[in-house]
């Protein structure tokens, strides 16, 4: 089964809606290093209208540039792009498509497709939402930067019930950012205040 990685640049107050002036700053060789990483895990790019438009609007200028950024670009370019909208848009950039019925079955056929290696979600809140809550999404890989940005859209939505993570890895970078990897985890045990006092502090 292909593995369905969310990447995302988040603030420490869990905002994923990333602000320029408080994400470039951090933006480092050991940055550049994870969100490589991340785009080699995957050989599809699963992303909602507004990043697609967004990605679209810059990268295959940046290729064409041949710029420090083109060999990315063109990374980006030669993916497979799945692209999650309401609407039939006209696509410009190569390897774009729009998604095929309904999100999670479409995201179940692309894990189960023996020629998908993994698919990947840069970015597009809303639907790693979505797929948080049906259980499809495989890792979180978040990039948590040292700074609380107080407005912007939240990963995490209002629920009723708790998403449990086991952390798979981490890394700090000396710029302060920490890089964590999620997967889906079990629920402890319920545990209450009485079964945990031989682990309050003994005091002085």
């Amino acid at each position: 089964m292909a593995k369905v990685i969310s990447t995302l640049f988040i603030s420490a107050d869990g905002v994923a809606e990333i602000d320029p002036d408080w994400h470039f700053p951090y933006f480092d060789e050991n940055m550049g290093r994870a969100v490589t990483e991340d785009y080699d895990a995957a050989d599809v790019l699963l992303i909602g209208r507004e990043t697609y438009d967004s990605f679209a609007g810059a990268w295959p200028d940046r290729e064409a540039a041949g710029g420090d950024d083109a060999p990315f670009a063109k990374q980006l370019g030669d993916m497979r792009k799945v692209v999650v909208s309401r609407r039939s848009p006209e696509f410009s950039w190569r390897n774009s498509e729009l998604i095929s019925g309904d999100l999670l079955d479409a995201v179940a056929a692309l894990k189960a497709d023996a020629g998908v290696r993994g698919v990947l979600i840069p970015g597009s809140i809303s639907v790693v939402q979505q797929l948080l809550a049906a259980g499809l999404v495989d890792e979180l890989r978040l990039l948590v930067h040292p700074v609380a940005a107080r407005k912007g859209r939240r990963l995490f939505d209002e629920g009723d019930a708790a998403y449990h993570l086991r952390l798979v890895a981490s890394e700090a970078f000396p710029t302060g950012v920490l890089r964590v990897i999620y997967a889906p985890g079990t629920a402890p045990a319920p545990v209450g205040y009485d079964e945990i006092t031989d682990q309050v502090p003994a005091g002085n």
